[in-house]
C-alpha cells in the first residue's frame, strides 16, 4: 500500500519543478514617533484634531472670565455732588478732596462695584491692587502645581477637569463674600485654579496635532463676552454668577467629547491608550493605520524590535522641573522662557486693566481690545508656518513696544484720549500675537515629559510680572504705557536667544532634544 502511493506521489510531469510551500511572511513592524505617524497615516489636522481643539480651546477661553472680570467687578464708578453740599462736581476731580457726606455714588449704581459697596477708595484704595495681586499669585501657584500634576498621574485632560470645577466653586461662592477679606480669599483660590486652565488647555488641544499645523491657536472670546456680559450684568456680584456659568456648560458639554492626549499616555507607559487614540484619529480623518505601526518615543524607531515594543508596554517615563534644570539646554530655554512670560504678561494683562484709565467707555475699550486680539492670533496663526516663531514674535513685541511708548507721550488730555485709547488698542494687537507665539513657541521647546511642567513653571513667573501690574495701573496712566513699552522692547531681545522651531517635531525625551541640538550645531559648524 505504500509503494503504490509513492508510486503515485512520483507522478508528476518531469519538466515541471517541484512546488514548495513557503510560509507567508509576517509584516514587519514600523516603529513611528506621535508626529510621524499623524504626518504619515492619522493627518496632522484633520476632523478629530480640528473637533478636539475647538472643544478644548473653548476652557482657553474660559480663563478669560475669573481673569478679567476683575475690570469690572473693581472699577470706579461715577459719584455726584449731594445738594446743598457745597461740593462741586468735576469728571477730572477725585472725591478724596471732598468734606465726607458731601458726595455720593450715581444713583442706583453703588451695588455695580465692590469699590462703591466697600468704600475702596482714597487711603482705601491700595486695596483694589491688593486684591488683584493676591489673585496673580494664586495663577502663579497654581499654575505650577497642576503643571507638574498634568505631565504626572493626573494628566491633561485631568487636571484641566479638576481646574474648570474649582473655578465654578469659587466664582459662585465669591459672589456672595460678606466682607473684603473673604472676597481676597476666595479671589486668591479663584487665581490658584485659573493658573492650570490656559497650560493644561492649550497643550491638550495642540498635542495631537502635526508639526506643520501647530502654528493655529486659540481665538479666545473670553474677554469680548465678558464685556457684553457685564454690560447687562452691572452688579458685581451677579457678574461673578454669570462668568461662572461657562465653566458649567463646558464640563457638562464639552469636556465628556475631549480626548486625553496620546503623548502623556506614550510617556507613562500606556502605548496601548495612545494607539487607541491614534487609531480614532485616523478613522476620524478618513485615514487609515495598519496594525503592523507601533508607536515609539522619540530616539527609539531604529533600536526597537518586536522584542523592544513587548518589553517597553509598561515603560514609564517620569520628568519634573528638575530635569529642565539639570539639562543645560533645557535650563538656558526656561530661563530665556521665564524673563519673556514675565515682561510679556506685564504688557498683555497691563494693557487689559489699563482700560480704567484711559477715561473712555469701560465696556467700549475692553470690547475693542479683545477684538483686537482676533485679527492677531489669525495672522500669527498664517504666517507662522511661512516664517517661523523667532522672527515674528520679535516683529509683533516690538510693535506693540512702540504703540505703548507712544500713548505715554501723548499725555492725559482730553484731545488726546482717543488716541491714546487707539495705541493701547494696537498694544494689544502687538502682544496677542506674541502670547499666541508664545504658547506655540514654548511648548515645541521642550519635550512631552517635562512640557506642562516647563510651561507651567514658565507661567509662574509671568504671573509675578501680573502681581506688580495693578499698583502700576493704579499709580499713573502716563507711566502705565512707559512701563508695557519697554516690556515689549525687552522682549524682543530675549527672543533672539532662543532656537527657531519652525517644522520641528514634538520630542518626548530630554535626550531627544539634546540629538536634535547636537544635530543643528553641527550643521552650522560644517555650513
Amino acid at each position: 500500500m505504500s509503494s503504490h502511493k509513492r508510486s503515485l506521489d512520483d507522478l508528476r510531469p518531469p519538466l515541471l519543478p517541484r512546488v514548495e510551500t513557503i510560509p507567508t511572511a509576517k509584516p514587519s513592524f514600523e516603529m513611528l514617533t506621535v508626529d510621524q505617524m499623524l504626518t504619515k497615516y492619522c493627518g496632522e489636522f484633520g476632523f478629530w484634531q480640528v473637533k478636539h481643539f475647538f472643544l478644548t480651546c473653548m476652557a482657553w477661553a474660559l480663563e478669560a472670565f475669573p481673569t478679567m472680570v476683575m475690570i469690572f467687578a473693581d472699577r470706579e464708578l461715577d459719584w455726584t455732588c449731594n445738594p446743598g453740599s457745597g461740593c462741586v462736581w468735576d469728571t477730572d476731580k477725585s472725591v478724596c478732596g471732598l468734606e465726607p457726606g458731601s458726595w455720593r455714588w450715581v444713583d442706583g449704581s453703588e451695588g455695580w462695584s465692590k469699590v462703591a459697596e466697600w468704600g475702596l477708595v482714597c487711603g482705601e484704595k491700595y486695596k483694589v491692587g491688593l486684591v488683584q495681586a493676591l489673585f496673580f499669585a494664586g495663577c502663579m501657584i497654581g499654575g505650577g502645581i497642576f503643571g507638574h500634576f498634568s505631565d504626572s498621574k493626573l494628566g491633561r485632560k485631568g487636571s484641566l477637569t479638576i481646574v474648570c470645577i474649582m473655578n465654578v466653586i469659587f466664582g459662585l461662592m465669591t459672589s456672595l463674600s460678606p466682607n473684603y477679606w473673604t472676597y481676597v480669599l476666595l479671589r486668591l483660590l479663584t487665581g490658584f485654579s485659573t493658573g492650570g486652565v490656559g497650560v493644561c488647555a492649550f497643550v491638550l488641544a495642540t498635542e495631537p496635532i502635526g508639526p506643520t499645523k501647530r502654528g493655529i491657536a486659540g481665538m479666545s472670546l473670553g474677554i469680548a463676552l465678558l464685556s457684553g456680559m457685564a454690560y447687562i450684568v452691572r452688579s458685581w456680584r451677579l457678574l461673578y454668577i454669570a462668568s461662572s456659568i461657562p465653566s458649567i456648560i463646558f464640563l457638562v458639554f464639552m469636556l465628556p467629547f475631549i480626548s486625553e492626549s496620546p503623548r502623556w499616555y506614550l510617556i507613562r507607559g500606556q502605548t496601548d491608550q495612545a494607539m487607541k487614540i491614534m487609531h480614532e484619529i485616523a478613522k476620524s480623518n478618513g485615514k487609515h493605520l495598519p496594525e503592523n505601526v507601533h508607536i515609539v518615543l522619540d530616539n527609539e524607531t531604529e533600536s526597537w524590535g518586536h522584542k523592544g515594543i513587548e518589553a517597553g508596554m509598561d515603560e514609564n517615563v517620569k520628568g519634573s522641573v528638575m530635569d529642565v534644570i539639570k539639562s543645560p539646554l533645557l535650563r538656558k530655554r526656561l530661563l530665556l522662557l521665564m524673563g519673556i512670560n514675565y515682561t510679556a504678561a506685564v504688557v498683555y494683562y497691563g494693557l487689559n486693566l489699563n482700560a480704567t484709565n484711559l477715561k473712555t467707555n469701560l465696556y467700549l475699550s475692553v470690547l475693542l481690545n479683545s477684538i483686537a486680539e482676533m485679527p492677531a492670533y489669525l495672522l500669527t496663526a498664517i504666517l507662522i508656518d511661512r516664517f517661523g516663531s523667532k522672527p515674528l514674535g520679535i516683529g509683533t513685541q516690538w510693535f506693540s513696544g512702540i504703540f505703548c511708548i507712544m500713548g505715554s507721550l501723548m499725555g492725559s488730555q482730553e484731545n488726546w484720549k482717543v488716541m491714546r485709547m487707539v495705541c493701547g488698542i494696537l498694544g494689544i494687537f502687538g502682544v496677542a500675537g506674541t502670547y499666541n507665539l508664545l504658547f506655540v513657541y514654548a511648548m515645541e521647546l521642550f519635550p512631552t515629559v517635562v512640557r506642562n511642567a516647563a510651561l507651567g513653571c514658565a507661567k509662574q513667573v509671568g504671573q509675578l510680572g501680573n502681581i506688580l501690574v495693578p499698583f502700576v495701573v493704579a499709580k499713573n496712566g502716563d507711566l502705565s504705557f512707559m512701563v508695557f513699552g519697554a516690556c515689549g522692547i525687552v522682549v524682543g531681545f530675549l527672543m533672539f536667544y532662543l532656537p527657531e522651531t519652525l517644522n520641528k517635531p514634538l520630542y518626548d525625551t530630554i535626550s531627544g532634544v539634546a540629538d536634535e541640538e547636537s544635530e543643528r550645531l553641527t550643521e552650522t559648524i560644517l555650513y
